[in-house]
């Protein structure tokens, strides 16, 4: 995906074949094409975007092998040695972390998953608002290994990356940044793999070069580019996934995009959660969370023993969250929470005492649209596939920085060299590109650059910013260039 314009001392590969000679004292054909400004977009996305997208890359390269990061940082609270007596009931376990945390209301329950696994025992806090005490229990010993403060399950270690690569714990102004890098990075993907196949031949040949680098090429800007634009190539769906499942829950767009699921009603469902014959009370989100909040009373604890067996009994197992009732007349609710292939979101609401599933929601019962939100953001986290997901995150970071210094690299590389024309860094697309665009193919662009500036608007909001600045250095450049035009000398008299 070349970054480049400025005319290169290399031989270059031409476009396309040139046209044939017009007839002496024809006017010249003006060829229409909309290269010129898909060229000019890339180019300026490039070098004005790319410092976010790298940090972008870095961050989430450091966030991608979280899990492993965990095992060795909080080897204490989430590993235990697999005993050979039967692991205790949850209710004593429960009870346990109580004695261990005997402030906050309790949220949720955790059982294990693997054998050596310890149980998490989740509290709330008033004063920590989203986040949350999680207290670790020894299944088989109820001995508590720790406490730690978990947002959305993740531990301080994860959390402090995750918010290093949404914001750079900047908060809600750093939230612009990931979601700039978002809104752009696909229309340099895109723009550059436009750039790329138009300048390759079509079959075998061309298939070869356009997804292989020109090793045969000298050393300098032609072999840049190869490298730059066939590791582009590769990357291209990945980054195109990136780019779509950041933005569905960035500030702007997400926000864009939660309208058009309302509008389309392809939210996940609520779990409904009111006892038969009680009065009706909250429901329970995609996440498995009680919209009401939670209380320590109206319940026996070792309901969460039978709660626990009657969901799996229906099927609801492995990696789940238990909550307890939101209040008098609700439900136990028991959710799936494992995003690892096959991954599981099922969720019932339970009542222990009739020994029954009161309510159920399954995942493939979801909205398409809801199911694919979903699993993009399982994917985006690296969760989805395992480690395999992991390598090929690392992999696309890794891809992406090697083709953002690729093509700093080209721009420096054409830059003049001359004595009498020496510069730092290569010249840009030249301007008027518009003009060699067909009018209603310029229309269609505008059109869906509004559009598309509406729906990203960190998207649209920097577009119109740098149009607006190049239409003012473009009046200023030729306003120069008027006053730098010497006259022509009068003609001397012999």
């Amino acid at each position: 995906m070349s970054t480049t314009a400025a005319p290169s001392s290399e031989p270059e590969t031409p476009i396309a074949p040139p046209a044939a000679a017009a007839p002496p004292g024809a006017p010249a054909a003006r060829r229409r094409s909309i290269g010129p400004l898909v060229l000019r977009l890339h180019f300026y996305a490039g070098v004005l975007i790319a410092p976010f997208l790298v940090v972008a890359a870095l961050t989430g390269l450091a966030f991608v092998f979280t899990p492993q990061l965990d095992s060795l940082v909080y080897a204490h609270e989430l590993r235990v040695d697999a005993g050979g007596a039967p692991a205790r009931p949850l209710a004593e376990q429960v009870v346990a972390a109580r004695a261990a945390h005997p402030d906050g209301d309790l949220a949720s329950v955790l059982p294990p998953v693997a054998a050596t696994d310890t149980t998490k025992v989740v509290f709330n806090l008033p004063h920590l608002r989203e986040k949350q005490h999680t207290v670790y229990v020894d299944p088989y010993t109820n001995e508590v290994r720790g406490t730690l403060t978990t947002w959305f399950g993740e531990t301080p270690l994860m959390t402090w990356l995750d918010d290093l690569h949404r914001n750079l714990h900047l908060g809600v102004v750093g939230r612009h940044y990931s979601e700039l890098a978002a809104s752009w990075l696909w229309v340099v993907v895109l723009g550059g793999l436009f750039l790329w196949l138009r300048r390759q031949g079509t079959g075998r040949r061309g298939l070869r070069r356009t997804v292989l680098p020109d090793l045969a090429a000298n050393v300098g800007v032609r072999r840049t580019r190869s490298w730059h634009a066939a590791t582009g190539v590769w990357l291209a769906i990945g980054l195109l996934a990136l780019s779509a499942t950041g933005l569905t829950w960035s500030r702007y767009a997400g926000g864009n995009f939660d309208i058009v699921q309302n509008g389309l009603d392809a939210h996940s469902p609520t779990l409904e959660t009111a006892l038969p014959g009680a009065a009706p009370a909250h429901g329970v989100d995609s996440g498995g969370h009680h919209g009401g909040g939670t209380t320590t009373g109206g319940f026996d604890p070792t309901d969460v023993d039978r709660a626990a067996l009657i969901a799996r009994e229906a099927g609801v197992d492995g990696k789940v969250i238990i909550s307890p009732p939101a209040g008098p007349g609700t439900a136990w609710v028991v959710a799936q929470d494992d995003p690892s292939w096959p991954y599981g979101w099922d969720r019932v609401a339970v009542d222990p005492a009739a020994g029954s599933v009161v309510a159920r929601s399954d995942f493939a019962d979801w909205p398409l649209l809801a199911q694919l939100s979903k699993l993009g953001v399982a994917f985006h986290m690296g969760f989805l596939f395992g480690i395999v997901n992991q390598i090929l995150l690392a992999a696309l970071a890794v891809g992406l920085l090697c083709v953002t210094v690729w093509g700093y690299r080209m721009w420096w590389q054409r830059r003049p060299t001359r004595a009498d024309r020496r510069a730092p860094l290569g010249a840009p697309p030249g301007r008027g590109a518009w003009r060699q665009t067909h009018p209603l193919v310029m229309i269609v662009v505008l059109l869906i650059a509004v559009a598309v500036g509406w729906a990203l608007p960190a998207l649209g909001v920097t577009l119109g910013a740098f149009l607006v600045i190049d239409l003012v250095l473009g009046v200023v450049q030729r306003r120069r260039a008027r006053r730098v035009i010497p006259t022509s000398p009068a003609p001397v008299r012999s």
